[in-house]
């Protein structure tokens, strides 16, 4: 008989790779763009990627209080929100940014030549 593997422990130690959780972030964010998603599961997806990248690197109380942080931002209003999740999500060492939505098309200019050009 095959066992299985239970999910949750099995999520974080996935998102315990920053390139996994930001993609898993992403997904979530894009889905709620589209209207696949409630809105409300965004949080735990934060809430997960916490428990992976930030808990095992802060002290109890650091941690409790960087999820307080993370509620008390989603509770917010405005651009002053957008700017509270950027600096939560670099403590984690992840950032937020933006990207073209380029539907069915295939972007073909690539990051490393933006910067190029944004540094001349």
């Amino acid at each position: 008989m095959v066992k299985s593997v239970p999910y949750h422990p099995f999520l974080i130690e996935q998102l315990k790779d920053s390139v996994y959780a930001a993609g898993y972030l992403t997904l979530f964010l894009n889905e709620q763009e589209e209207g696949d998603l409630d809105i409300g599961i965004f949080p735990s997806a934060l809430k997960e990627v916490f428990e992976a990248l930030g808990e095992p690197n802060m002290s109890a109380d650091d941690a409790k209080l960087h999820l307080e942080k993370l509620d008390a931002l989603l509770s917010g209003d405005g651009s002053a929100t957008i700017y509270a999740l950027a600096s939560w999500l670099k403590a984690l060492g992840l950032k937020l940014t933006v990207a073209v939505d380029a539907g069915d098309q295939e972007i073909s200019a690539n990051v490393a030549e933006f910067a190029e050009v944004g540094n001349v």
